[in-house]
């Protein structure tokens, strides 16, 4: 890191791997709970209803254990990168299915896109955990720390803005 310039793509990838870290830890703390996250430049966002107290703990414990080497925490099943990545090879191989069988009729053109598109969601999920380790989260996680953890809600929906500060060193450039 020493010299070069950060900018916000940076931030935006540690912070997703400390919010893929956080809710990976928050999962064994609570293995029932739903939740969700987003990130941005800023820090991010836990969906779902948890006690600050533990997210506070969780979020710690990711930036400890990332910056301790374990990055496998900065990686997860279930991110929208994976989503994305599967739905765009399903669709991918469903019109490569059925324009390959577009001689044969619709009874045969039916089984070849399904298979086109369930190769295209199990190569995506492959895809996608590639595309977080390379390019849409970044386990090399440098000196930082909570600066903020708000509760929020909207309507009946609760959700939890974490927001980090990188070492000053960082924002220079």
């Amino acid at each position: 890191m020493g010299s070069q310039t950060m900018n916000f793509v940076d931030f935006i990838r540690w912070n997703h791997a400390i919010e893929h870290a956080t809710i990976h830890i928050l999962s064994r703390m609570t293995p029932f709970t739903s939740m969700a996250g987003r990130s941005n430049s800023r820090g991010f966002y836990i969906y779902g209803d948890l006690p600050t107290e533990l997210l506070q703990q969780a979020v710690q414990e990711a930036i400890e254990r990332l910056q301790s080497g374990e990055r496998h925490l900065a990686i997860h099943p279930n991110c929208g990168t994976n989503m994305i990545a599967s739905a765009v090879l399903a669709a991918g191989g469903t019109m490569l299915a059925v324009t390959g069988s577009r001689k044969r009729g619709l009874i045969e053109q039916i089984p070849a896109g399904i298979l086109g598109a369930l190769l295209g969601v199990v190569i995506g999920q492959l895809v996608g955990m590639r595309m977080q380790a390379r390019l849409t989260t970044n386990a090399d996680v440098p000196p930082v720390q909570v600066a903020a953890i708000e509760r929020r809600q909207l309507g009946k929906r609760i959700y939890h803005w974490i927001e980090l500060a990188y070492a000053s060193s960082l924002h220079s450039g």
